[in-house]
């Protein structure tokens, strides 16, 4: 067992020693590999870094990332003060569990944010809702959905009405999933397990982040041991390194993973400044001047890319060794588009799933919606949609948002932050109740609207005219019979 004083006299960059579950271990030689930068190591360097820790990492990170030299031992618990217990991290403000809503008074999605905000600490509240710059994306997201307006019919017998669709080859019992999300640990101590506890007890698919809080193992090992359906997408998020995003692609494949979301718009991360804001208060109250952003660390041999914590080469010519890579384990869909000319490029080269994002609004700010982005297929490649399943998301908050998408040709809507809030409240219970809400609006709009099976909806069933003014009436580098780069 290893004394707590000598772990203490270890917190340098030449020298770092970290304890993590009552483990020593020396992260010195990977300090510049960190994906957060190496002052956040620092700043628990000779301490008990737990608490900072667990949230955020899939349980065995560390054992499998550090050579078995590096794990140095177990810390004599008997030796621990304050000084090493004690981090100097801001204080987490958790609220009392008395403020939390009863989950009984929450009747619509907007109601579960606002239990989460009762609940989440300041900084997994923080990192669930920011986006970049002003926003204006992400209000945008919200309030566009507003903009469209039904044209029901009447007099039709809707008393039996089916929601079930094919997703990515997935036979789903509703037109919505639950979209990708990173560090669900934040928010509940189950992390992503709550997600795939509830995409599997109602068979819908889950996009799996490559950030998860929780291992793609322990997900795909959850989904088998809940035995009901579902399936799990993987989303990736594409590597510096070449070898490590083959290598993310072959642990996908290897662990059942149904379908392939290649995100394609974070060749930088957006300029999310109310998570900026925190870490930066939160380096302050540790006694630093500076924080580090994602992507400001640069490994040995690396160009400095500022933001840039994945591929910023990242172009049409990789997705084919990614193909190859993926095989013939399920579907590629490609996450980020937001144009028509990237959706008819796509369509053109063969892919046959695309996913109009713009990452909830938390990376190019002023960016259209993805309902924006689906007027604009419909008007200048409106063939896309007879050649590729068209997956949407950002913003939807009612299941009337779902069925306004897929009049206008999308398959199916993804929800984000909505689950992250669910979870982070109620756990388990949250994610179910934000399903069989979601749900419940679905089938009660069909039936108001007039149609009994997701065939039916029609573009005439819609009015967009207030929308359609705000897309782009020309596309002078559009070619009708071929886009351009």
């Amino acid at each position: 067992m290893l004394n707590a004083s000598e772990v203490a006299k270890h917190d340098t960059r030449e020298s770092c020693w970290v304890i993590i579950e009552g483990q020593v271990y020396d992260v010195t030689d990977f300090l510049d590999e960190h994906p957060g930068g190496p002052s956040i190591i620092l700043r628990y360097g000779g301490k008990d870094a737990t608490e900072e820790y667990l949230p955020v990492h899939p349980p065995g990170t560390i054992e499998n990332e550090l050579p078995k030299e590096k794990h140095l031992g177990t810390i004599d618990p008997a030796t621990l003060n304050s000084a090493t217990v004690q981090t100097n991290a801001a204080p987490k403000n958790k609220p009392s569990p008395t403020d939390t809503i009863p989950i009984a008074l929450c009747l619509n999605l907007h109601d579960l944010e606002k239990a989460a905000k009762k609940v989440l600490s300041k900084r997994g509240w923080t990192y669930y809702s920011s986006a970049s710059d002003d926003l204006l994306s992400h209000h945008g997201n919200l309030s566009d959905w507003n903009r469209i307006t039904f044209r029901p019919r009447v007099l039709r017998n809707v008393k039996t009405v089916s929601m079930k669709c094919n997703l990515l080859g997935h036979q789903s019992n509703l037109p919505f999933f639950i979209a990708p999300a990173a560090l669900a640990r934040l928010g509940h101590a189950d992390g992503e397990l709550c997600l795939a506890r509830g995409a599997s007890r109602f068979n819908i698919p889950y996009g799996v982040s490559t950030a998860s809080s929780v291992s793609a193992e322990d997900l795909a090992a959850c989904m088998q041991e809940q035995a009901a359906g579902g399936c799990l997408w993987f989303q990736l998020y594409v590597k510096k390194k070449e070898s490590e995003t083959r290598a993310l692609i072959r642990r996908a494949r290897s662990l059942g993973f149904k379908a392939l979301l290649i995100t394609v718009d974070t060749p930088v991360v957006g300029k999310r400044e109310d998570d900026d804001r925190h870490k930066a208060e939160e380096a302050l109250a540790a006694g630093e001047s500076t924080f580090a952003r994602l992507g400001d660390n640069v490994a040995p041999g690396e160009d400095f890319v500022l933001r840039g914590p994945f591929s910023s080469t990242l172009n049409w010519d990789d997705l084919a060794w990614m193909k190859d890579d993926w095989g013939n384990a399920g579907p590629i869909c490609l996450k980020g588009i937001a144009t028509a000319e990237d959706a008819k490029m796509a369509s053109d080269l063969g892919f046959e799933n695309i996913y109009l994002s713009n990452h909830g609004g938390r990376q190019l700010d002023s960016v259209s919606s993805s309902l924006r982005t689906l007027l604009e297929i419909r008007k200048f490649c409106p063939e896309v949609f007879d050649r590729c399943q068209v997956f949407v998301d950002g913003g939807c908050r009612r299941g009337s948002d779902v069925l306004k998408a897929l009049c206008l040709g999308a398959t199916a809507v993804g929800f984000g932050r909505p689950f992250m809030y669910a979870l982070s409240a109620y756990g388990t219970e949250g994610v179910l109740k934000a399903i069989q809400m979601i749900s419940d609006e679905l089938e009660t709009t069909m039936r108001l609207l007039g149609v009994t099976d997701l065939s039916q909806l029609r573009p005439h069933m819609v009015n967009t005219r207030e929308l359609d003014s705000l897309i782009m009436t020309e596309l002078p580098d559009f070619d009708a019979g071929k886009a351009k780069l």
